[in-house]
């Protein structure tokens, strides 16, 4: 019985680190951008009149009239 449990362990332990290593070399594209295109990190872009810095997922928000 306990050998059973270790290779359970052992088995999910190898998957689990297999899976976020996959995750981490080669990420899902839903990863990378937000449903817009737009890249997760990406930086905020400057008001032209009022110099304020706009996420640029409110532009494209405000531009596609949503």
């Amino acid at each position: 019985m306990a050998t059973l449990l270790r290779l359970y362990v052992l088995v999910v332990s190898v998957v689990s680190i297999a899976g976020l290593i996959y995750v981490y070399a080669k990420p899902p594209q839903s990863m990378l951008v937000d449903r817009d295109g737009v890249a997760h990190f990406t930086p905020s872009v400057i008001h032209s009149e009022t110099g304020e810095p706009v996420a640029l997922g409110d532009l494209m928000r405000h531009f596609r009239g949503d």
